[in-house]
């Protein structure tokens, strides 16, 4: 039998890390609240970068999250440079963003 901080690291890694749900929770509801704090995450990431966000437009929360799906959080910030780094990756920012990005990591 495990310990009670071993099933809420379980429980947690379940919820924002893609794991494997502890015995006993139900996987249909987990799943359900960590779609929702996905998308809790990429609102707090989008106002951390406007210009990424609406230079994505509809498709920021769906790129955000196939992103960060099994990526655990650091810190929102961490999480605004590391997405925008992927989307420049995959060439996913118009060009203008990739410019004003530029300008603002010069600052």
């Amino acid at each position: 039998m495990t310990g009670l901080a071993d099933r809420q690291a379980a429980l947690v890694r379940a919820l924002v890390a893609s794991g494997e749900p502890p015995e006993g929770f139900d996987r249909d509801a987990l799943g359900i609240a960590s779609k929702a704090l996905l998308r809790k995450r990429s609102g707090e990431v989008g106002e951390c970068i406007p210009h990424v966000r609406a230079a994505c437009g509809e498709r920021f929360v769906v790129l955000f999250t196939a992103w960060a799906e099994g990526r655990p959080k650091v810190s929102t910030r961490a999480d605004a440079a590391a997405f925008t780094a992927h989307l420049e990756s995959i060439g996913e920012l118009p060009a203008p963003t990739r410019r004003r990005l530029f300008s603002l990591r010069r600052n």
